[in-house]
């Protein structure tokens, strides 16, 4: 049976499909990341991977919300710019709507 699907749908069906397995296959998530992985990220130092570890000390983060209180220096911008990057908190992504 022939396809009515054009070839330009097609492979953007394609792309999208292949971006989505790869954003969920580098997904990490901030309770159970190392401190190599998130030395790893972007954006994440020394010094703010060790504010995270420390604070995690205290238990999981909840959300994003009690991750940026809890961790100085996360801001929205730099919440967003991880998120990005695959780094999840409890499985969430960050949204504008966890400021």
């Amino acid at each position: 049976m022939h396809s009515t699907v054009p070839p330009i749908l097609q492979r953007m069906a394609v792309v999208v499909l292949a971006s989505l397995a790869f954003t969920t296959a580098h997904a990490l998530e901030i309770n159970q990341a190392t401190e190599a992985q998130l030395d790893g990220m972007r954006g994440l130092g020394p010094s703010s991977t060790a504010r995270i570890l420390q604070a995690r000390e205290t238990g999981p983060f909840l959300d994003w919300r009690d991750f940026m209180a809890r961790v100085k220096g996360v801001k929205p911008a730099t919440a967003a710019k991880l998120s990005g990057q695959g780094l999840t908190v409890n499985g969430a992504a960050y949204t504008a709507g966890d400021k």
